[in-house]
């Protein structure tokens, strides 16, 4: 369910409208080291154009040009259904392609014919649905499914499924310089970025953020607006509990993956204290507030606390995000 995946869906999607043949590879089991998981997508055009990784580099130069061949042959030779391939099968084969530690990958290879499904995906997961898409190998028959946080990618040799989620996203209550700090960092690792702040003396230090969106409004309705759901992270860091406060009372009971505020481990339970007296937050709802924010690592200036808050988001992130992969059956060899 990664975003990097999405954008390998609308490159896709591009090149199909742009006349070019496409096939999207997915990787279906791995063993071993192997550097990307199951569920990650590759597109190669057919000039050799590509999108994604399968492999971090070990096997794509091979599997360019196998795929950029077979696309280029006469449409009654190349092959017109999916199909599955494997690299690393062997300690010589492994060596050969440079996968880690003898790795292994098995691949299913799609040539794209209907693109609906992907316009259909990138527009759920916009609306920050979850979506199951299911492909039939020996048709090429696809099939989209409501999906639920926690279902693993699924694959029994004859059909596969995997996952599609909208981008995690992060709000920021507050438009100061370890926001900014916070906010840059979190772009740079795909975060959709929003921040909200009220005082009209901070609006043009989030204007001139690329990549961010300034949320108009004071925090709780801002919140209320936004929805949050198990893809949201949300972070108080006015240091101001007029707004910071306002904001955790509606973050505290949404389905946001991760709440956190800025202040000492003092300021946190008095925070608390006065959340459960005058707001009556409840206990279940202190108990998943992050405060001090951020691991501790020692960070003095803002980059650094900007990196630790960061590090604990993206800690929690993959801990509830990272479901095994369910072979319903044996797979078969290739």
């Amino acid at each position: 369910m990664e975003s990097l995946d999405l954008r390998v869906l609308g490159d896709a999607l591009a090149w199909k409208q742009a006349g070019h043949a496409v096939t999207l590879v997915t990787v279906v089991e791995t063993w071993g080291s192997a550097p990307r998981p199951p569920g990650a997508l590759l597109a190669v055009r057919d000039d050799g154009m590509v999108s994604g990784s399968v492999s971090g580099g070990c096997v794509e130069d091979d599997l360019i040009a196998r795929t950029k061949a077979a696309l280029n042959q006469p449409s009654e030779a190349s092959p017109t259904q999916p199909f599955m391939m494997a690299y690393g099968v062997s300690k010589e084969e492994a060596a050969r392609f440079g996968l880690p530690c003898g790795g292994t990958l098995r691949l299913v290879q799609e040539p794209l014919h209907d693109t609906a499904w992907i316009s259909e995906v990138l527009q759920r997961t916009a609306d920050h649905q979850l979506v199951a898409r299911t492909l039939t190998l020996s048709t090429g028959v696809v099939a989209l499914h409501d999906a639920v946080r926690g279902q693993a990618m699924q694959f029994d040799g004859t059909t596969l499924t995997t996952l599609f989620g909208p981008r995690w996203r992060l709000l920021l209550i507050g438009a100061g310089q370890l926001s900014q700090a916070v906010a840059n960092m979190a772009t740079a690792l795909d975060f959709e970025v929003l921040v909200c702040d009220p005082r009209e003396e901070y609006a043009s230090m989030v204007g001139g953020m690329p990549g961010v969106r300034r949320m108009e409004g004071m925090p709780d309705d801002v919140v209320r607006t936004l929805q949050p759901d198990a893809h949201t992270a949300i972070v108080a860091l006015t240091h101001d509990p007029k707004l910071d406060d306002m904001a955790l009372l509606e973050a505290l009971g949404s389905d946001a993956f991760y709440v956190g505020a800025l202040g000492s481990r003092r300021n946190q339970e008095t925070r608390k204290k006065r959340l459960a007296e005058h707001f009556d937050v409840n206990e279940a709802q202190l108990a998943r507030l992050h405060g001090p924010v951020g691991l501790k690592i020692g960070a003095r200036t803002p980059a650094e606390i900007a990196v630790s808050i960061l590090a604990e988001i993206i800690q929690v992130k993959n801990t509830v995000a990272t479901p095994a992969v369910v072979h319903t059956a044996p797979s078969c060899a290739t």
